[in-house]
């Protein structure tokens, strides 16, 4: 609701330098997570889970069944709100308003980047603010099963293992044989490593390095170009390998309403002449994804 004591050129320069600052600044978080519209405060996300692989035609039509899988989302209401004073406008001091709603945007977005990789952290925990992954396991799990799938023995998307070069590549291959419903091994390609900031020079040796750092020999580093990220929200011997590529993402934002002006108003009895005030205001809810698509290599 915006209230008309507002002088419109404010109104617009809130809306025009808040939305202009959105699509600027990129995040890693773009890099893990999926983005759902929902079209109500509730809604359930069905994922129908992996398709049939094709049987051998015997003449006769062969229904193949789908394995149901779904996760409810509840968006929740976050807000930043910016003011400015009488005395700033009358001094045509409007370019601090406009500093501050550009900012107010890049926190939202800031704000979206840390929520995902704490998600993403804290998915060991079958406490985590962010749920559990749909089958009610914890997200990493050494003990997934997708009730009526093909296969039924559990599987397991978590390790202890410090962060090596060979611990890299236990856990790539152990990721590498995770099957889908249907049984058949999804094949991902888990092309980037996120770490926190202790761990990032062992992370460039494994990914940028051509020749393995831990031998004398100058054999040749496999997993050179892996991509890799350095957030502080990981725990500080915590490793995670994903597979980037994929349609599907291992964090899921649903975006009730993305952030925009939700509310402005005048104080007259505000300091320096009365304030304005800016709300801005977003509805969102975050949670996993499926668990193949990433592997904890350490906590």
């Amino acid at each position: 609701m915006i209230s008309t004591n507002i002088p419109n050129h404010l109104i617009v320069g809130a809306r025009t330098g808040f939305l202009a600052s959105l699509p600027t600044i990129k995040m890693n978080y773009q890099r893990i997570a999926a983005v759902v519209p929902m079209k109500t405060a509730e809604m359930t996300l069905t994922d129908i889970g992996a398709s049939p692989m094709p049987v051998e035609s015997k003449g006769r039509t062969q229904a193949q069944e789908f394995i149901e899988k779904s996760k409810g989302l509840h968006a929740r209401g976050w807000e930043i709100t910016v003011h400015i004073s009488q005395d700033a406008v009358d001094d045509d001091l409007t370019g601090d308003l406009d500093r501050k709603v550009r900012s107010a945007g890049d926190n939202f977005q800031r704000w979206l980047n840390n929520r995902c990789f704490k998600a993403i952290n804290d998915g060991d925990s079958l406490t985590s603010a962010f749920g559990l992954c749909y089958d009610e396991k914890a997200f990493y799990s050494a003990s997934h099963v997708d009730d009526g799938a093909q296969y039924q023995t559990d599987q397991d998307n978590v390790s202890g293992l410090a962060l090596s070069i060979d611990n890299f590549e236990t856990v790539k291959v152990a990721s590498k044989k995770f099957v889908d419903d249907q049984g058949e091994e999804v094949d991902y390609d888990y092309n980037l490593l996120i770490v926190p900031p202790e761990l990032e020079r062992t992370a460039v040796q494994i990914c940028k390095n051509a020749r393995a750092y831990d031998t004398p020999n100058a054999e040749m580093n496999p997993f050179e170009g892996t991509g890799y990220i350095v957030s502080p929200k990981l725990d500080s011997t915590a490793w995670i390998l994903v597979a980037e590529n994929q349609s599907a993402k291992p964090i899921i934002i649903g975006e009730r309403k993305a952030p925009h002006l939700q509310h402005a108003w005048f104080d007259p009895q505000g300091p320096e002449g009365g304030m304005y005030y800016f709300k801005f205001y977003a509805r969102y809810d975050i949670v996993y994804g499926d668990w193949r698509l990433a592997h904890m290599g350490n906590s």
